[in-house]
């Protein structure tokens, strides 16, 4: 048990347990023990231990497969009740956080307000850029605020398709030499503060601004005053042509880390009896006002990159394909989830709070426990698909490579190796980075219905597999694992030429057509 001192907001909070317990007859386990901290690593308790049903996080752990879930981690009273990876995924792989490291960058800039290094958080942005000549520069330019681009209020002309449309300004970004320059100059579409847009160039203003401040990177900046004290290895984080630390996406870590950021959260900012994040911005978050206007859920609020349920009580940093750190401050929960598609967040939330059955324990439950044994396990190996018959185009077309013009699935060239002792793949993509555009990956293919996985890199590995729909079509699944992403191609061959049918990353289908030359 730990004997660090608590904060108030910690001993008001065991306080107010205490109080319902008496009045209601709530447990009272929590409000008796001193705050768990997961040093190095998270303590394990059962779901009834913690007062959870452990039938019910099984029908979650179910649910998680229907949603192409990579994990499902929920922590309560500091202690880890859920830990579910669904094969291909395994636990020690770091998973690409996607936009869920806005959140990060976020608490890294309420650092530095901390330490004084950023006077205010209603600082001019363009004070911190004096050494860039910028264009579109009007009066509602020059009133951005570092809060603004916290809260999504910048007023940049922008187009991510966060209401619909084609994330045109996220695919200009990634072909620009400059990023930072790409985003400052961008014309206005509103006043500063008038309108909530999501905007991710804002969020890589931020990192730019850390940078600015420490002289360091932003992930160099977080590895000595976010994770080391938080007991994570520095983790990889993408960077931007100028080589910053993206600010937008790109950090990459392990679900159990991910956790650990939301619990920082839950305890308030504090650490071990340190206080990492300024008094208030946890409270801050916890009450996001700011209408994201998002038409899938008009109840959505934002504040400091976090969105926030306040009818559910919660918050939660959010990244493309279901990356959440969910934090229940009422319930003591966090819960991390990574995907390879979209998630409901409010059925989620709603499944986890309704596993919550008491503040204390609650009796064994063997029923509960098996079943919930039973889908973990059931997750965690993988089954094998249908494969068809081999076709004869296998051994016509193994080996060629197949070109390919430019195309919005970002494929330059395809060679298939099917007839080798180990089937392969090689494929070259086309990054659009200024300085580097072409990439070669190469891996094993499985043709028995289980997927083979490439070799590990900084974003995970590939794991694919393939059979043939007809005698023309191969089709292939390919997950980037720990990258959130999943895909499938439709291959058709017909003598030197292969048309290629798949999804791209806005969800349109793309047909494109190549060619061998013999």
């Amino acid at each position: 048990m730990s004997t660090k001192r608590r904060t108030p907001a910690d001993l008001a909070r065991s306080a107010l347990i205490a109080l319902a317990s008496m009045c209601c007859g709530i447990g009272n386990t929590f409000a008796a023990e001193e705050t768990i901290w997961p040093m190095p690593e998270w303590r394990v308790s059962t779901p009834e231990q913690q007062g959870m049903d452990s039938a019910e996080l099984a029908k979650l752990v179910a649910f998680g497969r229907t949603r192409s879930f990579d994990s499902l981690l929920i922590t309560r009273h500091g202690r880890k009740v859920l830990d579910a990876y669904y094969a291909p995924y395994m636990a020690d792989i770091p998973h690409v956080m996607n936009s869920a490291t806005k959140a990060v960058v976020a608490s890294l800039i309420a650092m530095l307000h901390r330490d004084g290094l950023l006077d205010g958080l209603n600082h001019p942005l363009l004070d911190l850029f004096t050494d860039r000549s910028v264009a579109n520069v009007d009066e509602r330019k020059k009133a951005i605020t570092v809060q603004n681009l916290l809260d999504m209020t910048s007023g940049f002309d922008w187009d991510e398709g966060f209401q619909g449309g084609r994330e045109q300004s996220l695919v200009d970004l990634g072909r620009s030499p400059d990023w930072v320059k790409f985003i400052l100059d961008r014309p206005m579409a509103h006043a500063p503060g008038e309108v909530f847009y999501y905007n991710s160039g804002n969020s890589h203003l931020l990192s730019a601004i850390i940078t600015r401040l420490t002289n360091k990177r932003a992930a160099d900046y977080a590895s000595t005053r976010l994770f080391a004290p938080l007991g994570i290895d520095p983790p990889f984080w993408r960077r931007d042509p100028q080589g910053l630390s993206t600010g937008a996406f790109g950090l990459a870590l392990r679900p159990r880390d991910m956790a650990k950021i939301g619990y920082l959260y839950l305890r308030h900012g504090v650490w071990a009896g340190k206080e990492l994040l300024p008094p208030g911005w946890v409270d801050s978050v916890n009450r996001a006002t700011v209408s994201m206007n998002a038409p899938f859920d008009p109840g959505l609020k934002y504040h400091n990159q976090f969105w926030a349920m306040p009818d559910l009580h919660l918050y939660m940093a959010v990244g493309y394909h279901c990356q959440v750190i969910m934090i229940f401050p009422d319930l003591d929960i966090v819960a991390v989830m990574t995907a390879r598609d979209f998630c409901p967040f409010r059925k989620i939330a709603n499944e986890i709070s309704g596993a919550v059955k008491s503040d204390g324990e609650l009796p064994a439950n063997p029923d509960g426990t098996t079943q919930l044994t039973r889908e973990l396990n059931d997750v965690s190996i993988e089954k094998p698909s249908d494969v068809g018959p081999t076709s004869e185009v296998a051994a016509t077309i193994s080996g060629k490579t197949y070109k390919f013009p430019d195309n919005a699935l970002n494929i330059k060239s395809l060679t298939l190796f099917l007839t080798d002792a180990e089937p392969r793949y090689s494929l070259e993509i086309d990054t659009h980075d200024p300085f580097n555009s072409l990439r070669r990956l190469d891996g094993p293919i499985g043709l028995d219905g289980l997927y083979r996985r490439s070799k590990p890199t900084d974003f995970g590995l590939r794991a694919v597999k393939a059979s043939w729909e007809k005698k023309d079509t191969f089709v292939v699944d390919v997950q980037y694992v720990g990258q959130g992403e999943q895909r499938k191609w439709f291959l058709t061959f017909d003598g030197n030429k292969l048309n290629l049918r798949g999804k791209a990353r806005d969800g349109r289908e793309i047909s494109i057509d190549g060619e061998t030359g013999g």
